[in-house]
């Protein structure tokens, strides 16, 4: 069973993660052969300020 895990900061919206979890498994199904119903997708989404960038954090950043 594929279980990919994305990583992002937060503030995308629900449509946006949908068209992520829809694509990531699509692209596993069609690369690895799994049936879709076999394959997990897990959004973490970490707040601005704990994603660091080059010694700063992002939310510092404007992201």
């Amino acid at each position: 069973m594929p279980f990919a895990q994305i990583h992002m900061i937060e503030g995308r919206t629900e449509a946006q993660k949908k068209a992520v979890i829809e694509k990531v498994t699509e692209a596993l199904h069609e690369a690895v052969g799994a049936p879709r119903e076999n394959i997990r997708v897990w959004i973490h989404e970490l707040p601005r300020e704990n994603w660091g960038i080059a010694g700063v954090s992002a939310k510092e950043l404007g992201r």
